[in-house]
């Protein structure tokens, strides 16, 4: 692996390779196995191309030749795309270097006060009013509701509780490789294929997401309400779950240089644009949301509904993996989880609630032989976004400040929602162009770049398949939605040319680099769907609720179809993409599903 982090990344000094090169053997071990072996085999394929090129192991070569290898696979297809692929990994233990860990500057917001067991200490059998499954927007707010009603709700939870002082005290690639299912490294096969990030922790993704909050557009609600999905008081559950967060538009102070280019663009383009709503009181602009706010001040619901669930009487199981829901003559009886030694427990209630996230759901209910309704697990859409950035002659360093600042709404209609959003550079979808040393000195320049990032309004064009605890994936991107992405490539490279870019980086692999408005259209034009980087952050509707049995496995008050006490209150149950940051609408339809459940 030193051979290929020397030769990709263009590092020569020899305690720099030594630091990246073990950060990227962490990353590795941090995998699944499938994605360990191909990274292996990866950088296998080019030691043994370098052999055949050049007679020598990369380990054995000079910087200067390391370069020209480094030239001649990025000329040729398909080793430069095998080099796009390796470079991702690597830009992560080369990009986090670049975020400092932020110490003891200003005092945190305390951790709140959670009832969590590991699951170690739990007994084998136990009982309860509801199980909940999963801790995230969704499961926060449904066991906070049941609590309430004076029920005894079990939240069980995958993933393990994160502390403040961890978010403060440990470097950030330890923190995000911890944070993530399998590191971060989700994938959702196609072409392209698309990057799929998923929280695992107590509180789940709003541990690590931006921190955006948007209510569900109009148009969204009216078209689920064509649907069957009851929606005509779901304002006032949007108001509470604003309330929960404490939503807020974020103040200009702690923007960054990257947020105010965002909105010098739109203003001379005429275009609406202002800086986000956000679940962040308190927020100093650290720029670390994806790895855990090392001041607690993005208020995920592991601040707020799940310690006001704990303060009602509910407990949370950590590290205890749903195995499967326990049903008898087709009610539910129970959910049975594996501890990580892979010993069992039990938990025996009338009332499951499944919050599992709209990739692990439709597993879960297949491993429960609960996944017989032809469109479980079809459908989904990923809410696909891919980046671009503006080189600027002056310091923008895009990851001091507000992760995800400010939104430009001029395209919203048309189905595109841009949002100035950056973090270090590996940390994000964006890829640096280049190999070898024109990689690094993109590196050394990084601070010089303002990013921008733009979700489209897709097709559910996904699919979940399997039973088992990984979820094999597939999503196609439809053409229409190609189309729109090519248009918003092009949106955003207008921002950045009218704030003053000397030169957009467009992460098109074949036409890295355009100098002007001009140069950029014709870059996205000549581009075809494989050369786009896609990352899905709003997976949903892989068990969508709606009045049509054929079509939809959830009835209208989330219950699923053909078992009685299963309700399903996450992500999979929104029909269709909303269109916008979707924390506020997984939370409101929670919160509407739990009230009815008796």
């Amino acid at each position: 692996m030193t051979g290929t982090v020397a030769a990709l990344l263009g590092i020569e000094d020899a305690g720099d390779l030594a630091r990246v090169s073990a950060r990227a053997e962490a990353i590795g071990r941090a995998l699944p196995a499938p994605a360990r072996l191909g990274l292996r085999a990866g950088a296998g394929t080019l030691d043994t191309l370098s052999r055949l090129a050049t007679g020598h192991r990369l380990d054995d070569l000079d910087a200067d030749r390391r370069d020209a290898f480094c030239a001649l696979l990025t000329s040729r297809e398909p080793a430069a795309r095998l080099v796009e692929t390796l470079k991702i990994p690597l830009l992560l233990a080369a990009g986090t270097e670049l975020l400092p860990i932020p110490g003891a500057a200003g005092e945190p917001r305390p951790d709140a006060p959670l009832d969590c067991t590991p699951s170690g200490e739990w007994p084998a059998c136990s009982t309860a009013d509801a199980v909940v499954i999963g801790s995230g927007a969704g499961g926060a707010m449904a066991a906070r509701t049941l609590a309430r009603r004076g029920m005894s709700v079990v939240i069980m939870e995958e993933g393990r509780r994160f502390a403040v002082a961890e978010f403060r005290d440990r470097p950030p690639l330890d923190r995000f490789l911890d944070l993530y299912r399998d590191g971060g490294s989700s994938m959702a096969l196609g072409r392209p294929p698309v990057l799929l990030p998923e929280g695992r922790a107590v509180g789940g993704t709003t541990v690590v997401n931006s921190g955006t909050c948007y209510r569900t557009p109009g148009r969204v609600l009216r078209r689920w309400a064509a649907l069957g999905v009851p929606v005509e008081d779901f304002g006032g559950h949007l108001d509470e779950v604003e309330a929960t967060l404490r939503v807020a538009r974020q103040p200009v102070g702690p923007l960054g240089r990257n947020g105010l280019l965002a909105l010098e663009g739109a203003e001379r383009l005429g275009w609406r644009a202002a800086p986000l709503r956000r679940n962040a009181p308190d927020c100093v602009g650290s720029g670390q949301c994806a790895a855990g706010c090392p001041h607690n001040a993005k208020y995920g619901v592991h601040l707020n509904a799940l310690p006001q669930a704990c303060a009602a009487g509910a407990r949370i199981v950590t590290r205890a993996r749903a195995e499967r829901i326990l049903v008898e003559r087709g009610v539910a009886v129970g959910v049975r989880a594996h501890r990580p030694d892979g010993t069992a427990l039990e938990i025996l209630t009338p009332r499951v609630v499944v919050a599992a996230g709209a990739t692990q759901t439709p597993l879960l209910l297949r491993r429960s032989g609960l996944g017989g309704h032809p469109e479980l697990g079809r459908g989904m859409a990923v809410h696909p976004a891919t980046n671009v950035a503006g080189r600027f002659a002056e310091p923008v360093v895009s990851w001091s400040g507000v992760m995800q600042s400010v939104g430009i709404e001029e395209l919203h209609g048309d189905g595109i929602l841009i949002e100035a959003t950056a973090s270090p550079p590996g940390m994000s979808s964006f890829p640096l162009p280049g190999a070898g040393r024109s990689l690094r000195r993109e590196l050394e320049d990084a601070d010089r770049l303002a990013v921008l990032g733009a979700m489209i309004a897709d097709a559910p064009s996904g699919r979940v398949h399997g039973a088992r605890h990984r979820a094999l994936v597939r999503y196609d991107l439809a053409g229409e939605d190609a189309a729109r992405l090519r248009r918003a490539l092009v949106a955003m490279g207008r921002i950045l040319f009218a704030a003053g870019a000397a030169e957009v980086l467009t992460g098109l692999p074949r036409r890295p680099v355009a100098r002007d408005e001009a140069e950029l259209t014709h870059a996205v034009a000549m581009a075809s769907a494989a050369d786009l980087h896609l990352a899905g952050f709003h997976p949903t509707g892989t068990a969508k609720l709606g009045a049509g049995e054929a079509r939809a496995p959830v009835d209208p008050s989330g219950r699923l179809r053909g078992v009685r006490g299963v309700h399903i209150a996450d992500a999979s149950v929104l029909p269709s993409c909303p269109e916008v940051n979707p924390q506020l609408t997984i939370m409101a339809m929670a919160l509407r599903i739990a009230e009815g459940i008796e």
